[in-house]
């Protein structure tokens, strides 16, 4: 596999092979699926969350860590404990992840993709192929695991704006950019990894800088914390909740900024500004009447605040799973809105597909 020969640096922070590590690997070279299991098991969650941040999907990030023990269980006599095994281990995913980028369409979010619509225009039928960003559970991540040093952080690197420029790179691009300013791994690390050079290394990052910044040109300073949710923005999810089920337009609206955009992957749709998302909402998600027709319950993805959403079937007066919502928030108003209606996400946040009424607390302000 072509290991390196250093030791391990801030971006790779366990032992090479400690004592203990080497009789594990041993016994797991010998045939020890439980001895394997141990060796990989610490970096199953990073991993990942890194192949989630290269491919844009949960889905194919579990295919692709599966992927990766099941290649690293093969290949695991060639492992010669000259480089961390947690290395090893991201070598493997990431050329596994390369293999799957090869055949298929990048990932990204309507806005990217198409101008915003007038919300008077009907709304188009959606887009079925794999062409979507999917959120990610937070319970998913990975500890932080980068340095100060790091350009990054790591509930940034998670964000659905981050990842939909992130996806503009070419796949290189995307890996070096992400090991080194995510995970602050060092370019002779890269350079292992990728089978070239240093300065080929300092290139792909150089151009890989240079076109994240125009597709994402600024970090937010005031973003939410990755740990916790202040007072403030715990009060506005709550008037944010309230306000969709009981249906009240003029709420909603006075919690989002000027210029908030409201996407709704599958749907090749996405509207920008109060006036256009008025008109939307009134239109169609709250038309008529409309009080108890939606019920939210808060989960967390991409480091952020979202809901899932259950909407009222009046056969059996039951709410129905309909969407996973995130949203982005800074300086106390809501800035972005990415509704994925998809009822399969359910199953990726532990949610159930349907919530009777008489089990479930409704909100009837």
């Amino acid at each position: 596999m072509g290991e390196s020969r250093m030791q391990p640096t801030s971006g790779l922070n366990d032992s090479v092979l400690s004592g203990d590590m080497a009789a594990t690997l041993s016994a797991a070279i010998s045939g020890d699926s439980g001895a394997f299991e141990a060796l990989t098991e610490p970096y199953r969650r990073e991993l990942l969350t890194h192949c989630y941040r290269i491919l844009g999907s949960p889905q194919d990030a579990e295919d692709l860590v599966q992927e990766t023990l099941l290649r690293a269980w093969r290949r695991l006599k060639t492992y010669e404990g000259r480089a961390p095994f947690r290395a090893w281990l991201y070598k493997i995913a990431t050329n596994a992840c390369f293999d799957v980028l090869a055949g298929r369409p990048r990932r990204s979010l309507p806005p990217a993709l198409f101008p915003p619509a007038d919300s008077r225009t009907s709304i188009p039928a959606p887009i079925s192929e794999p062409i979507w960003l999917e959120p990610f559970p937070d319970e998913f991540l990975a500890p932080p695991d980068s340095t100060p040093e790091a350009r990054f952080e790591a509930r940034e690197s998670i964000s659905l704006s981050f990842l939909a420029a992130l996806q503009t790179l070419p796949p290189r691009q995307r890996c070096v950019l992400i090991l080194s300013d995510v995970l602050d791994w060092h370019a002779a690390e890269l350079a292992d990894m990728l089978g070239t050079s240093i300065s080929s290394v300092n290139s792909l990052l150089h151009r890989a800088r240079t076109n994240i910044k125009k597709a994402y040109p600024a970090k937010h300073s005031d973003v939410l914390p990755a740990t916790a949710i202040d007072p403030m923005t715990s009060a506005l999810l709550d008037r944010y909740m309230h306000a969709w089920e009981s249906a009240n337009v003029d709420e909603i609206i006075s919690l989002l900024i000027e210029d908030t955009t409201f996407a709704m992957p599958p749907v090749p749709f996405w509207l920008q500004g109060k006036g256009a998302i008025q008109g939307f909402i009134s239109t169609t998600l709250l038309e008529g009447e409309a009080r108890g027709r939606w019920y939210l319950r808060p989960i967390r993805a991409n480091g952020g605040p979202g809901f899932a959403w259950y909407r009222k079937d009046d056969a059996d007066q039951s709410y129905q799973a309909y969407a996973i919502q995130l949203l982005s928030i800074e300086g106390g108003r809501v800035t972005e809105i990415t509704t994925f209606v998809d009822r399969s996400l359910f199953r990726l946040f532990k949610m159930p597909l349907k919530v009777s009424i008489g089990a479930e607390r409704l909100h009837k302000t």
